[in-house]
């Protein structure tokens, strides 16, 4: 059976309690609950991970390809808008893939927010859709993909982000 691993950043430990009118009043015990539901019914196993601390997260990236997982769901929160250490991290345990979700629309958000250094090491990124973002990115991850770019899901740019120059 397939194992994913559903990496949180910094303050998703806080959902629930931190910006309810962003991030809603669900927490994140209620966001796995969900993950996992979703995991039954697709026939695969998902483990949990969360951490404030950055090194924390690629330690974490690095033992779980070790022990085999087939494939990440990331949401590095606040380090998406500035950890490259995060990318290089994905990057290195490249073929497994990644998708990176956010609960909010980060376009839609403040300025420093909009882009996603850790994006480029991912297969796509959900941004905007809630907690069924996580829900669509299993399901992403779960079935064969037969795509070798990235793809953007959010409700403002459905295509593949510009090539970097």
């Amino acid at each position: 059976m397939k194992t994913f691993a559903i990496l949180h950043g910094p303050n998703l430990n806080r959902l629930g309690k931190r910006e309810p009118h962003i991030y809603g009043t669900a927490t994140l015990k209620d966001l796995e609950s969900l993950i996992r539901a979703e995991a039954k019914r697709l026939g695969v196993r998902v483990v949990f991970f969360q951490s404030n601390h950055e090194g924390a997260l690629i330690d974490r990236i690095h033992a779980l390809a070790d022990r085999g997982v087939a494939g990440f769901i990331v949401n590095f929160g606040a380090y998406t808008h500035t950890s490259v250490a995060l990318h290089d991290a994905l990057k290195s345990v490249a073929p497994l893939p990644a998708v990176e979700v956010h609960i909010s629309d980060i376009k839609k958000r403040e300025k420093f927010r909009r882009h996603s250094y850790t994006a480029a090491a991912c297969l796509a990124m959900i941004s905007g859709k809630g907690f069924p973002g996580y829900v669509e990115a299993l399901q992403l991850l779960a079935q064969p993909v037969g795509r070798t770019g990235p793809v953007r899901r959010d409700g403002a740019d459905r295509s593949a982000p510009p090539p970097r120059a």
